[in-house]
């Protein structure tokens, strides 16, 4: 036997004989409860990421409220208390007004459009950018098209009908657009919605898709339904991850996590558009369906543009984050338009990408 055959034996055997490396363990929470669909995809992401990194990384996910209120898991995730928390961005536009577009944008992108701009078009990288400022890694997961719109006991039917109206609305563009048209923006915990609709706390109110809004009994204490959303286009959802827990894996590990993310996206986009069209079916047996009509949504999309402009002049990130998303839209608009009407929807008339260039 050679000394170069000795020696990978002897190297062998003492690879042998170490123990292998321990597999960590994560604790996960999410800002929504059991009782809101929307959780559904926080744990098909923990079920698939448990399957793909077995006896390298066990995830035991608790429902939103549990551990700590759901506004807290992002300060929890963030020191450390927590490994993982699933979440809506928009959450933390107090914090950084950039968190506002990396969740939702009004009368702008759709759900495909989320996927495009986050797998190539640098997306990806903003959303770890953002939270990274907050020792966080980032891994969108989840994404639903068009929100449902204004649920009322009094119809809704233009834009005049807002005037005045308390309306719970979630966002710092959707606020300042739902001002310039006349409305209150009320700003409310999900799970307190039922209740201030019942009571007539607030004249009205949106959270989510169809089929999250059905889950939520809005159907019981609303009348009527304003759609399209047009404050939501389209919503993301994803993992803030602990960025010392992150580091701690292993690159194969991390490579399966995002691999997991990456699944249920596209998994979120089917399930839900799926539900929605269940829900709309009974929402339309339940209440009275009214729809803007195509004069309004283009008056929404121009005061939506200039409710962009200001808010992202306003802050560098949020600059930064709309710049990618115009700039996206209008590489994309090539062949969006040239394979019109066989496409991934619409090209919006959206803000000026030289406006947004200008203020940065």
């Amino acid at each position: 036997m050679t000394f170069k055959a000795l020696t990978l034996g002897a190297a062998l055997a003492v690879t042998a004989g170490l123990p292998a490396l321990a597999q960590q363990s994560w604790t996960m929470t999410t800002t929504w409860p059991s009782s809101l669909e929307l959780i559904e995809t926080d744990k098909h992401f923990v079920e698939l990421a448990n399957k793909l990194t077995a006896g390298e990384l066990s995830i035991e996910f608790f429902e939103g409220g549990s551990l700590v209120p759901a506004g807290e898991v992002f300060g929890a995730v963030e020191s450390g208390t927590i490994q993982a928390g699933g979440d809506w961005p928009g959450y933390w536009a107090g914090r950084d007004a950039a968190f506002s577009p990396l969740a939702t944008t009004p009368s702008l992108f759709n759900a495909v459009d989320y996927v495009n701009w986050i797998q190539q078009w640098g997306g990806a990288e903003l959303y770890d950018e953002i939270y990274g400022n907050y020792n966080m890694v980032y891994l969108p997961y989840g994404v639903t098209n068009n929100e449902s719109g204004f649920r009322t006991n009094e119809p809704i039917v233009t834009l005049e009908d807002l005037q005045g109206k308390r309306l719970r609305l979630s966002g710092l563009e959707q606020g300042k657009l739902l001002e310039r048209l006349g409305g209150n923006q009320v700003s409310m915990a999900g799970g307190e919605i039922y209740q201030s609709l019942e009571r007539g706390v607030i004249d009205g109110a949106e959270f989510s898709t169809p089929n999250v809004d059905w889950s939520a009994g809005f159907q019981q204490v609303t009348d009527y339904w304003a759609t399209p959303g047009w404050h939501q286009s389209a919503s993301i959802f994803g993992v803030m991850i602990n960025k010392a827990a992150w580091d701690a894996l292993s690159p194969e590990t991390q490579e399966k996590l995002q691999i997991a993310a990456d699944a249920t996206l596209l998994w979120s986009l089917a399930f839900t558009e799926k539900r929605a069209t269940e829900a709309y079916g009974q929402f339309n047996e339940a209440v009275t369906i009214n729809r803007y009509d195509d004069e309004t949504l283009a008056q929404v999309q121009t005061m939506a543009n200039e409710v962009i402009i200001e808010t992202a002049c306003a802050n560098p990130n949020s600059a930064k984050v709309y710049l990618s998303m115009i700039e996206y839209l209008e590489d994309y608009a090539q062949w969006r338009d040239a394979s019109a009407p066989f496409n991934l929807g619409r090209t919006p008339n959206g803000p000026d990408a030289q406006a947004l260039r200008d203020c940065m």
